[in-house]
């Protein structure tokens, strides 16, 4: 699990160790904030080299599902999406890229070419429905849709590159809806009533979701119903 200290990261860890399952919970800190019996490790998403530090020592036993559960909307010096082309920021672009495409991206250069080549292997990334381009109704957001539409392409990419090396494999992207995290904390005063999902409820969500995929699943984007979303 890579994001394991953040809302929905925390929230899957600690589902995944509820059921008996070993989890291998990396933060920046190195010590999650939830899912006791979890096993932390560290990583920095703008660190590739310490990416590769962290999963090596996972080559000879590598594992079955992989979760990046890392994401950013609001930047911490909080610079929020955008709402007008007149707002854009190079700099505050290139780091929500940095983080919502490139780390994720790096996290599956290194971990994907392990993956077992033998049984079924899932790596799953945090997505968003508003990175779906076919879906995009009202604009905006200029930074934090275009990353993750660029996430949604690599996700199919990896997918085809995948085929070739591991036919039992599945590369997803994951919407997990409108979930109660401090991500989605500045835009929850005007949802609608029901809209936004607890934690632990989107985690449920989530599972129920991965644990019906397949490798003919491979490459595509899926919300927290199980439904497919548009590229």
């Amino acid at each position: 699990m890579f994001g394991a200290s953040g809302g929905i990261g925390a929230a899957l860890s600690a589902a995944l160790v509820a059921r008996g399952t070993p989890v291998l919970a990396g933060s920046r800190s190195g010590k999650p904030a939830a899912a006791d019996g979890a096993t932390p490790f560290r990583f920095d998403l703008e660190d590739e080299d310490g990416i590769a530090a962290a999963v090596e020592p996972w080559r000879d036993d590598p594992p079955d599902l992989v979760i990046v559960a890392t994401g950013v909307l609001t930047l911490a010096d909080g610079t929020g999406p955008e709402r007008s082309l007149k707002q854009l920021d190079p700099a505050a672009m290139a780091r929500v890229f940095r983080l919502n495409t490139i780390g994720p991206a790096i996290i599956a250069k290194h971990l994907l070419p392990m993956l077992a080549r033998d049984r079924p292997a899932t790596f799953a990334a945090l997505s968003a429905r508003v990175g779906s381009i076919g879906d995009n109704r009202i604009g905006g957001w200029h930074s934090y849709r275009a990353s993750k539409a660029a996430l949604n392409m690599l996700v199919r990419n990896f997918a085809i590159e995948m085929r070739r090396t591991h036919r039992l494999a599945c590369v997803v992207g994951l919407h997990p809806g409108t979930v109660d995290t401090p991500l989605s904390e500045p835009f929850q005063a005007n949802l609608p009533a029901g809209q936004l999902t607890p934690r632990r409820d989107a985690a449920a969500n989530l599972l129920r979701v991965l644990g019906a995929l397949t490798s003919e699943d491979s490459g595509e984007i899926f919300d927290w119903r199980g439904e497919r979303i548009a590229p």
